[in-house]
């Protein structure tokens, strides 16, 4: 949802089973960022570009939110339909993110796919870079977006979320992020310390 930039922002870290996610909330209780804390200084880029700058501080998201995001996690798959977001973009942009909701969990959608959803055939490349710089990852679901070959493509959060979302909601996919992460692909840092831990 296309919005004007927010007074201030409160900043909520919520643990997840991949990680501590970092929440950014406007004055009105809508969702401006979703990152994952190791992702924070993309977080804070993505806010500087869609909400402006606004000032935060660090707070507590509003527990109907925060239920929300935990039920997901907890295998409820449509718990995220009711936390309310908006955020600033392009026109482009704003279609992108607005058709990756459309994607019910549990299914899959390639860029080219995406790209006939907004009415744009042929611009499966800016679809994939307006997916890559959407702020409020997980619940408006860039990571439901893969390959037209069925294989996982780039996830701000890193390749082994994307692998580990899809398969919590049950999607199928071609499994080949343990092949990119040999080759030093997005994530594999993190992916061994949290299989470590």
């Amino acid at each position: 949802m296309l919005a004007a930039p927010p007074e201030r922002l409160v900043i909520d870290r919520l643990d997840t089973p991949i990680g501590p996610a970092l929440l950014a909330v406007d004055e009105g209780g809508y969702l401006r960022a979703f990152d994952w804390e190791d992702y924070g200084g993309r977080q804070i880029k993505l806010l500087a570009r869609f909400s402006r700058g606004a000032p935060s501080t660090a707070g507590a998201a509003p527990a109907a939110m925060r239920k929300a995001i935990a039920d997901y996690f907890d295998g409820d798959l449509g718990a995220l339909c009711a936390v309310p977001w908006r955020t600033g973009g392009t026109e482009f942009q704003l279609k992108c993110w607005q058709a990756l909701c459309a994607i019910p969990a549990g299914s899959t959608s390639s860029y080219g796919e995406q790209a006939v959803r907004i009415g744009r055939p042929k611009a499966m490349r800016a679809v994939g870079l307006a997916n890559g710089c959407n702020p409020v990852g997980v619940v408006v679901p860039c990571h439901r977006v893969i390959g037209a070959n069925g294989s996982i493509t780039g996830y701000g959060g890193g390749l082994w979320r994307k692998r580990w979302l899809l398969r919590h909601e049950g999607a199928g996919f071609r499994d080949d992020v343990d092949v990119l992460e040999a080759r030093g692909g997005a994530g594999s840092t993190q992916a061994r310390r949290l299989a470590q831990a």
